[in-house]
């Protein structure tokens, strides 16, 4: 397994990239973050045993996190968003060929790729959403709202705490304290990620009818951040998603006690989307 590192430049802010070459690669993965966090969080196990199963592993840090430069937790526009992920799927065009390309998307990064696959025309063999941002699982209260769309109108680029609880994205308490530990995660967000991704994961749901791209979305029934039901609904739109629940599942599933079990899933997944290519 090869690592390398790469840069691109958007909006005037310097993006960190990183790509994982396997040997024999079939395909290649690219890996969309969460709110908060940053892509070398998936080095430690989600990265090798997408390796060991054939698939090299394309990643960055999105805006306003991670070694993306920039203020932390914000981002110019959702339409910025989709374009990094534009020049990152153009490097890995570049790096692997025509090779088939996956996108794996987390939460805020699993609204990233549902949207994209909406909202742009593309070439994708699959995409993968984990416990995608398409509705909190909890009701922010009406004020809050309120206050944030005015300060998207005055202040877009105002940062406040995310206000999240650090014991809810895993069940394992080693997780969590290496997620408390970690000094590039983040509890800020400002209104142009956390109102723009409550009204485009709404929408996302709305136009699912629409998607033309095989997708697998996982989803833990213990998720207190993301409601899993906006999952289900999503996939129920369209008979191009599939939905897999996991029992009790907290809201990252690859860093849960289930992530041995969710891995084999998605390998097994992807390996069902490259038969039927291929067929």
């Amino acid at each position: 397994m090869k690592h390398h590192e790469f840069n691109f430049t958007l909006y005037k802010e310097l993006f960190y990239g990183q790509y994982w070459q396997s040997t024999n690669t079939k395909a290649v993965v690219i890996l969309v973050h969460g709110m908060g966090e940053h892509s070398s969080r998936y080095a430690e196990f989600v990265v090798p045993s997408l390796i060991q199963n054939g698939f090299s592993v394309v990643a960055f840090d999105q805006f306003g996190h991670g070694k993306t430069s920039g203020k932390r937790g914000h981002c110019p526009s959702f339409e910025a968003v989709l374009e990094s992920l534009d020049q990152v799927i153009d490097k890995a065009k570049t790096v692997f060929s025509d090779l088939p390309l996956f996108l794996y998307g987390h939460s805020m990064g699993g609204n990233v790729v549902l949207n994209y696959a909406l909202r742009k025309d593309n070439n994708l063999t699959g995409i993968i959403a984990s416990s995608p941002f398409l509705r909190l699982a909890f009701q922010p209260p009406k004020w809050k709202l309120t206050l944030g769309k005015y300060l998207q109108k005055i202040a877009p680029s105002l940062t406040l705490n995310n206000e999240l609880d650090p014991k809810d994205i895993s069940r394992d308490p080693i997780e969590v304290q290496k997620y408390i530990n970690d000094p590039l995660v983040h509890d800020r967000i400002s209104p142009n990620y956390s109102l723009t991704f409550i009204d485009t994961g709404a929408w996302a749901i709305e136009n699912a009818p629409n998607l033309k791209t095989p997708t697998l979305i996982v989803h833990g029934t213990g998720d207190h951040i993301i409601d899993y039901h906006g999952s289900e609904e999503f996939a129920s739109k369209t008979k191009l998603a599939t939905f897999k629940s996991y029992p009790n599942g907290a809201h990252e599933l690859h860093n849960d006690l289930c992530k041995e079990t969710l891995l084999k899933d998605i390998t097994h997944w992807i390996d069902n989307m490259l038969t039927l290519k291929n067929a």
